[in-house]
């Protein structure tokens, strides 16, 4: 009886040893799935591409179902600096559909004289021109003062809004290398701007508004980054910058001080992830507004959630692209607003499925918002 134990335990140490063994060299298993090592592993995550097998409807939808109105486009993107380029320009809107687009000049003074003309002078009726100010010097006790001057000037010359003025950050208009020690950066609610603020809703002038940035950007560049790593130079994790949230609340205080401004804040505020906590603000706040612009992947990864916001909120959403205008880069946008195709082919990796939205979303997105928000005159 006592040799049986022994040989007993001597099979069970064994075989245990033999599991541990075992399952040291096991594949991992996902799903149920073992996973094994392959020619893929060496595959960067930047360089995977993968091919759809899926056989679903293809929408071809060559102009907008309305004129549409491109409320954000910018100068630099297409290298304009001739008639010829703009002409181009007009003959990608034609071909699309494209009744106006709204350009970002990134320029004052006498850079943004020189782009009005260009504009304005070839094509008046399908351009807006707006203009960036200079925030330099804010200490200056003239600041103010010089922000409105100009801000009058400009108009004269054709401007018809102010944008896009960015704060991901390091301050209004400033980047990690022109930042200033984060105690002195102006920012959209300092009373230096209050004065410019209030001028923009006197003469009618819409502002648009780049506030904090994607929140991904907030997070370490690791396996569980949103983004794709295209995109990783946008990241301010661990930055001398402050939290997503604390710019967001730079935001309410300005539209709160500021209610007879028109703000439209673009990419959807950086809050197309939370459509439920936009769709508050929004409420709180009538002179807000946001457009689409560049978030293709936001509303494309969630068609339901997005298809319900944009319905209900189609007089306070405004078209726009952020890129730079080509006949096929409005061709995406019609198909995913207008057709309910599925799985179509994200621009940045995520696959997308149609919005199908309503004629009236449609029309409210396209046109009928922005002819309310924009001056016209």
């Amino acid at each position: 009886m006592q040799n049986q134990t022994v040989i007993f335990l001597s099979v069970a140490t064994l075989t245990a040893a033999a599991w541990a063994a075992a399952c040291s060299h096991a594949a991992e298993v996902k799903y149920g799935v073992p996973v094994s090592g392959g020619s893929m592993n060496s595959l960067l995550l930047n360089d995977y591409a993968p091919a759809s097998s899926l056989v679903v409807p293809v929408t071809t939808v060559k102009k907008a179902r309305f004129p549409a109105i491109d409320v954000h486009t910018h100068s630099s993107m297409n290298g304009t600096g001739s008639r010829a380029d703009v002409d181009a320009w007009v003959k990608a809107m034609d071909a699309a559909g494209v009744e106006m687009s709204v350009v970002f000049t990134g320029a004052s003074g006498e850079k943004f004289d020189r782009q009005a003309e260009l504009f304005l002078g070839s094509h008046p009726k399908r351009f807006q021109v707006w203009y960036s100010f200079d925030p330099s010097n804010p200490e200056d006790p003239a600041f103010s003062a010089k922000l409105v001057a100009e801000l009058e000037r400009v108009y004269q010359k054709g401007a018809r809004g102010v944008g896009e003025i960015i704060d991901k950050g390091w301050g209004v208009e400033a980047d990690q290398h022109s930042a200033v020690p984060r105690a002195k950066r102006l920012r959209f609610d300092d009373p230096r701007l209050d004065a410019y603020w209030e001028k923009c809703g006197e003469l009618n002038l819409p502002v648009n508004i780049h506030v904090a940035d994607h929140p991904s950007c907030w997070k370490p560049l690791d396996k569980n980054q949103e983004r794709t790593p295209n995109f990783q130079q946008f990241n301010l994790y661990g930055k001398d910058v402050p939290s997503y949230e604390e710019l967001l609340a730079v935001r309410e205080r300005l539209l709160a001080k500021h209610p007879r401004t028109k703000f439209i804040f673009c990419h959807f505020s950086n809050q197309g992830n939370d459509t439920a906590a936009l769709a508050r603000l929004l409420d709180r706040f009538p002179n807000m507004y946001v457009d689409l612009s560049a978030r293709d992947y936001e509303m494309g990864r969630q068609p339901h959630t997005m298809k319900a916001f944009l319905e209900r909120y189609k007089d306070r959403v405004l078209f726009g692209t952020d890129m730079a205008p080509d006949e096929a880069m409005y061709q995406r946008w019609w198909r995913l607003l207008e057709s309910g195709d599925e799985f179509i082919h994200g621009r940045i990796w995520w696959a997308y499925y149609g919005l199908e939205l309503s004629p009236p979303a449609l029309q409210s997105l396209y046109r009928d918002t922005a002819l309310k928000v924009l001056n016209m005159r």
